[in-house]
């Protein structure tokens, strides 16, 4: 029979279980404690409403990603308008007035951004699922596009914020480093160029990856995992929830969902209605 001490050499030498996950996963640890509440507490304590500008984006999301599904003939500007109210939800918004003052609105933005693109250029990828293992990380995710530019692919991550990103929010984003990774694994190709497509405005945020950039980005990553794991661990060993998830209030918690069940983000925020993150609709 074995004895104790070689079991735990043998489990020592074993290779760690790789820890999946998606850039919204990792961005849920800026907060321990939200992370507790999406990833580790069973069941799920009950989210807040929804928000209007998240029912905005979805619905833009949507509209774009079955835009490319249809016949090449038939990727038109009114197509994409009307995909965009067969995907409408009033979700979030203060009165079916509002909300149906919205609809137009990214109708809109929707019939513009379409109208610039070739419908004959088939991307690589739309909401393409990519993935690489890394050393003791499996990075995963869903792209909005993929487009092949000459040898080379370009992510592509629609945006519908109030603020227009810069090409600074593209480099700093370790989501779209992320992607790039993924999908130079997952398509075989070469892959160093995101950008952001802001649809409100029409603009575009870009920035060309590097090794040592894209570099920077996984060493973040695998700090969150690692600390994600310790505290996993921590937990399973029987420590305080709170004590090893605890809250980091900002005044960003006015929008978490979980904002009801966290003293702490109450204080530290104020309460918002659901639609008072939409932008003035005098300037769309």
């Amino acid at each position: 029979m074995t004895t104790g001490a070689p079991v735990q050499q043998l489990l020592a030498k074993m290779p760690r279980r790789l820890f999946k996950c998606t850039p919204s996963r990792l961005a849920a640890f800026d907060c321990p404690r939200r992370y507790r509440f999406t990833y580790v507490d069973r069941p799920t304590p009950v989210r807040g409403p929804a928000s209007a500008h998240n029912t905005l984006g979805a619905a833009v999301h949507v509209a774009l990603h079955r835009w490319w599904q249809l016949e090449r003939a038939k990727r038109t500007p009114e197509s994409a308008e009307l995909l965009l109210e067969r995907n409408w939800q009033h979700n979030g918004f203060r009165d079916e007035a509002q909300s149906e003052q919205w609809r137009a609105i990214a109708q809109r933005w929707v019939r513009a951004y379409v109208a610039q693109l070739d419908p004959a250029d088939e991307p690589v990828g739309v909401e393409r699922y990519v993935a690489t293992p890394t050393e003791s990380l499996v990075l995963e995710g869903r792209v909005d596009r993929i487009d092949a530019r000459g040898d080379s692919l370009v992510v592509v991550d629609y945006k519908t914020g109030r603020r227009p990103p810069t090409d600074d929010d593209a480099r700093g984003s370790q989501a779209l480093a992320m992607y790039v990774l993924a999908a130079r694994r997952t398509l075989r190709r070469a892959c160093t160029r995101v950008e952001l497509h802001h649809l409100p405005s029409g603009g575009v945020a870009a920035f060309e990856h590097t090794d040592e950039s894209l570099a920077r980005h996984l060493q973040r990553a695998q700090q969150t995992a690692d600390d994600i794991v310790a505290a996993t661990d921590t937990l399973a060993s029987g420590a305080d929830r709170d004590d090893v998830f605890p809250a980091r209030p900002t005044t960003s918690c006015s929008w978490c969902d979980f904002r009801a069940h966290c003293p702490e983000g109450r204080a530290a925020s104020e309460a918002r209605d659901p639609w008072s993150a939409l932008p003035d609709p005098t300037v769309q």
